[in-house]
């Protein structure tokens, strides 16, 4: 699969399978496709060349519109639609129609607790009733996440969703992450980071994207090594894994 604009090629013959259960990180530079590659799992861009399949729908031979309803992305673009008077419950329940406010459809009372339970399940009870527009970034990215989760997607997709928090906001969004990856219920997921630090715990594969091409996709132990990780971003790095999570630090290149 390849994606073309305007003269730039940004992704390069990617062949690339989340199966069921699976929960996937795409680490790679600045460029590399990434978010790209995102938009088009989303149902959001299509392929310039070769095929693309999402949930067993080929794109291009199937309503996106209707796709879209069972994919839940998480990403700054969503937070960006969402208005800033609206309460965090609001913004969880409103998914509820896919709905950016509350306003325009009617809710139920289990509607109300299962937002307040997915806001309260992950610790964050206290802003159910505060405006999304005063939470701070931590607490968005929480309610965001909740929000995706409200409509039980099919297939859950983050696009860097710890990009400027705060360490304390970072390992809160990250145990999250990792509790949802290590609930068998839960659906396949996709993971868009620049760090290792950011991969969640019970995280099962990793795909390695530089300049638009694949470097390595695999079983995280696999894939995550320091000769690929070097290769990737173009200077020696070491990695190395501790109590389900991983650090990297630059150093000689070992395998």
């Amino acid at each position: 699969m390849d994606v073309v604009r305007g003269d730039t090629q940004v992704l390069r013959a990617v062949s690339w399978e989340v199966g069921p259960g699976e929960r996937w990180a795409v680490l790679g530079p600045n460029g590399s496709g990434k978010t790209t590659l995102l938009q088009v799992a989303s149902g959001y861009l299509f392929p310039t060349r070769g095929t693309v399949t999402v949930l067993g729908h080929q794109l291009g031979h199937v309503d996106v519109r209707r796709l879209r309803e069972r994919i839940g992305v998480v990403s700054a673009a969503v937070a960006k639609m969402l208005a800033p008077s609206v309460t965090a419950r609001d913004v969880v329940m409103s998914a509820r129609y896919a709905a950016l406010e509350p306003w325009w459809h009617s809710y139920t009372d289990d509607d109300r607790r299962r937002a307040e339970q997915l806001l309260a399940g992950a610790g964050f009870a206290a802003v159910i009733d505060r405006p999304f527009g005063v939470l701070s970034e931590g607490e968005r990215q929480q309610v965001l996440l909740a929000r995706t989760l409200m409509a039980d997607p099919a297939l859950l997709l983050l696009d860097e969703p710890a990009a400027g928090l705060d360490l304390a906001g970072r390992e809160r969004l990250v145990s999250r992450l990792a509790a949802l990856a290590g609930d068998r219920s839960s659906p396949p997921m996709v993971l868009v980071t620049h760090h290792v630090e950011e991969i969640p715990a019970h995280f099962s594969h990793l795909l390695l994207l530089r300049r638009g091409r694949v470097v390595a996709a695999g079983p995280i132990d696999a894939a995550l090594t320091a000769a690929h990780l070097s290769a990737c971003f173009d200077m020696a790095l070491q990695v190395e894994a501790r109590d389900g999570r991983w650090a990297c630090r630059a150093g000689l290149v070992s395998s």
